[in-house]
């Protein structure tokens, strides 16, 4: 039977009755007395000179409070990168700086030139179309390849050439790589492509900053994933401020996805501005200025080959990539290609020799950083295209090729840098067969035939490390940040309780599922148990939400905490009930001596630890704990995924008709959650896969700068989903034995919606290997009658 409440039940979502009745408090909802609104004028050309601007006329229109240009920002320091690469030689990364509003040259549309503070927004925008600003246009590259070729026009000026890293993981001797595929009886090579994409969450990104001349403390609200981290960095890099005057809020926010991990310019400006305006002000992005500006996702362009010996055993894998990182270095941007995509490269597969290669290049296009998933879904698509496409020439079953190769002992160490320490890849396999009916597969195909569509079937493995850790090892591989997470748990008189989490809640569910972890510790009503999060003046220090790490890094941290009170609650039961502290007991919301019938009540403990008559002198009054917790290795989930498509052969358009997941995530909190993070993903995952693509024309221009031609998936697009968690590994070293499960649907649907587009094309007698993504009709017609 399922569980009405604490851990493994299905709790309802108690933030969604403010998000449904709309009594959400999002960060445009903030309006400070006396605000002035700030216009960003930013370059409608990809890459220039800048000779000249002239913002006189602007400074004398109606309503503006001042103009600011890349001038008043010398001697600030620029946007920071978080993560230093290290490439192949042993040499740092190329890291050019960042400025806040463009210096000397402007290097994609949408970087900013300048800024408008006005009284209005239709004052600001007015006065900035008056700002004269001459740019000597210069060629613009933006084609990976070609950037990394001698001669290619520059991005930065001060480097030596585009390439920001050439970077490499796993076996280092090519001679050893070389020979293993020299000897393969069987070799499969593919070149792919994995398409831009844009983030676009519901709400676009939104600054408000205030600045208190009377105690010179400054105020941020800012549509983030990470309070905490914006404050350090904008602090310690940008702007210099000293740590404890600056406080950061962000509130409810409107979807992430990764877009909003970073400390953005725009942030760094407004709570530079407040204060020289004394005045607060606020940016509020517009749609188009988001296509333009947020950190976009993916865009690489690999070569994988997978050797295989006669009896179709893995034997070496290689890959080589190109990475665009756009035109600056974001937060977490050199990572993603590096030690977030390298690293997954193994799979789900005992594959004993793997070289990864990776070329990062800056290109005048927009930064490009982490999207949901984050260089998981450009290892998982890599490999998983290339195993179907080894099966087909094999002419092997792509399920039992994958079977036969899986890790089945554990813990697994692999030959690029990771331990999965726990694991089961033929029971969500088994799984998966079952939910997805493989069985009736044929009779479908055959329906689907009968009416003159053509059916495929996709199969994909995905596996994705979570809650990136431990510190001390990132910090070896160049994170310029600890990686652990923190909470507080405050057990106020009465019982009830206040977690103070370090973790940030835009659409995780945090509100819902850490109360089922305390409460169902301590045996009381989920109700009694309150989440504060996301403003760094009420919460410590923690390092946010991204990379699937909330419950597995800040639960644990909170798990932890929660043990303290507990420790110390049974103190003060032990006197009350005047019985040695080891004899006490905690369940559902009692304490009880072991082997009697004396107990007090939760109410009773806390109540007595706030009005200590009687207490014991070795026991502090209150009832507050603190823990920071540090992961001892990533989480690995894993999965299975199925997806069944029709192809019209008359127009090339793709239906998905079925969807299935098997997903292995560990322990389940709150199995409604998972499915709807999940859902999600998948959602996100066909988009990328059908719909979605980021394009420049050969000017630099973004082509694909609206929802008119931005395509993002709707609800007919996506059929009904068919879930499956109920195979599940604890992890081995988090007290939850929790797994990620945010990212998994992103990482595991892209290549079986391509696997499967293929399969279907196959059974037609058409001869085609590989569509890149996004599989749109006009692909798919073209490759048919290629």
């Amino acid at each position: 039977m399922p569980k009405d409440s604490g851990i493994g039940a299905s709790s309802k979502r108690r933030e969604d009755v403010r998000f449904l009745t709309g009594a959400g408090n999002y960060t445009d909802d903030i309006n400070i007395r006396g605000q002035a609104y700030v216009y960003f004028l930013r370059s409608d050309i990809a890459h220039g000179r800048i000779k000249s601007i002239d913002t006189s006329a602007a400074e004398s229109m109606p309503g503006v409070v001042r103009v600011f240009t890349g001038k008043d920002f010398e001697g600030v320091g620029g946007m920071p990168c978080g993560w230093e690469v290290t490439d192949k030689h042993g040499a740092p990364m190329q890291e050019p700086p960042h400025p806040i509003l463009a210096q000397g040259k402007v290097r994609h549309v949408g970087d900013p030139i300048a800024a408008v503070v006005a009284d209005s927004l239709e004052q600001a925008r007015d006065a900035a179309e008056a700002i004269d600003v001459d740019i000597e246009e210069l060629p613009a590259v933006l084609d990976m390849k070609a950037a990394a070729e001698e001669g290619a026009p520059l991005v930065h000026d001060d480097l030596k050439n585009n390439i920001c890293y050439d970077w490499q993981l796993g076996e280092a001797d090519d001679a050893k790589v070389n020979e293993v595929f020299a000897n393969a009886a069987h070799v499969t090579t593919l070149e792919l492509v994995n398409n831009r994409l844009v983030a676009n969450p519901m709400e676009p990104r939104v600054a408000v900053a205030e600045y208190s001349r009377g105690t010179d403390e400054y105020t941020l609200y800012t549509t983030s994933q990470n309070p905490h981290v914006i404050r350090l960095l904008m602090c310690a890099f940008v702007l210099g401020l000293p740590e404890h005057k600056v406080r950061v809020v962000a509130p409810d926010v409107g979807g992430g996805f990764g877009t909003k991990i970073f400390h953005y310019a725009e942030e760094a400006f407004c709570t530079f501005a407040a204060k020289a305006c004394n005045r607060p002000v606020k940016w509020t992005a517009s749609r188009s200025e988001a296509f333009m500006s947020d950190a976009q996702g993916r865009d690489h362009v690999s070569k994988i080959e997978l050797a295989l010996d006669a009896d179709n055993n893995f034997v070496g894998l290689r890959t080589h990539t190109y990475a665009n990182l756009g035109a600056y270095l974001s937060t977490f941007s050199s990572s993603v290609p590096t030690w977030l995509h390298g690293t997954l490269m193994a799979g789900n597969y005992k594959t004993p020799v793997i070289q990864v290669n990776v070329r990062a290049m800056f290109t005048n296009t927009v930064p490009v950083d982490a999207y949901r998933g984050a260089g998981r879904p450009e290892a998982t698509y890599q490999l998983e295209r290339v195993i179907d496409k080894a099966a087909r020439e094999l002419g092997v079953d792509p399920v039992a090729l994958r079977r036969q190769n899986f890790i089945t002992q554990f813990p697994y160490d692999t030959p690029v840098a990771l331990t999965y320490d726990t694991g089961d890849y033929n029971g969500t396999m088994d799984k998966l067969e079952q939910a997805a009916d493989f069985a009736g597969f044929p009779a479908r195909r055959a329906e689907s035939e009968a009416r003159g569509k053509l059916r495929g079937l996709g199969v994909n493995c995905y596996i994705e490390a979570c809650g990136i850790a431990p510190s001390n090892i990132v910090g070896m591989l160049g994170a310029r940040a600890g990686l652990y997470d923190a909470a507080t748990v405050r057990v106020n008189a009465t019982g009830s309780i206040s977690v103070m989490v370090g973790a940030h809640s835009h659409g995780q569910g945090h509100e819902t599922a850490f109360p089922q972890v305390v409460a169902d510790m301590i045996g009381i009503d989920e109700s009694m148990v309150e989440i504060v999060h996301g403003d760094t003046s009420k919460i410590p220090f923690g390092m946010g939400t991204y990379g699937s790490r909330s419950l597995a890094v800040c639960g644990s941290a909170m798990v932890k905490a929660t043990e303290k009170v507990i420790d110390k609650a049974k103190k003060i039961a032990a006197h009350l009930l005047e019985a040695s502290e080891a004899d006490i007991e905690l369940k559902d919301g009692q304490f009880t001596v072991a082997g009697t019938d004396k107990s007090v009540a939760w109410g009773d403990v806390t109540l007595t630890a706030y009005v200590p008559h009687n207490f014991p002198l070795e026991v502090e009054p209150g009832l507050e704990e603190t823990a920071f917790y540090d992961p001892a290795n990533f989480t690995f989930p894993a999965g299975a995924y199925a997806c069944e498509v029709e192809v019209d052969p008359e127009t090339g358009q793709v239906t998905i008709e079925r969807f299935t997941a098997a997903d292995d995530f560990g322990n389940i909190i709150n199995p409604m959650i998972v499915d709807g993070q999940v859902h999600g993903g998948i959602g996100q995952g066909i988009g990328q896969a059908l719909l979605e693509n980021c394009v420049y024309d050969e000017n630099g221009q973004l082509l694909s700068a609206s929802f008119m031609d931005y395509a993002m998936p709707r609800a007919d697009d996506v059929p009904f989903y068919t879930v499956d968690h109920s195979s599940q590994t604890p992890c081995t070293h988090n007290p939850l034995g929790v797994k990620g499960c945010g990212e998994a649907g992103a990482i595991g649907s892209p290549p079986a919606v391509v696997n499967a587009v293929i399969d279907a094309l196959q059974s037609g007698g058409k001869a085609v290997d590989h569509i890149d993504m996004p599989v749109s009709p006009s692909r798919v017609w073209a490759a048919m009658n290629s």
